[in-house]
């Protein structure tokens, strides 16, 4: 998930840097979604693995 956001930004970089205002703001939007996401599953997957083994 993080792999993407930073693709999306680079994306929205240069979109920027070319003047293409919709792209950047979506590549912006879906860098952000991606980065929040990943974010929440990190930390959700440490939280598991921190449980003891069931018995």
């Amino acid at each position: 998930m993080l792999n993407l956001a930073v693709v999306f930004l680079v994306i929205a970089i240069i979109a920027a840097i070319l003047g293409a205002t919709g792209v950047m703001g979506m590549a912006m939007d879906m860098a952000w979604i991606l980065f929040v996401v990943g974010i929440v599953l990190a930390i959700i997957f440490w939280l598991i693995g921190r449980r003891p083994p069931p018995v």
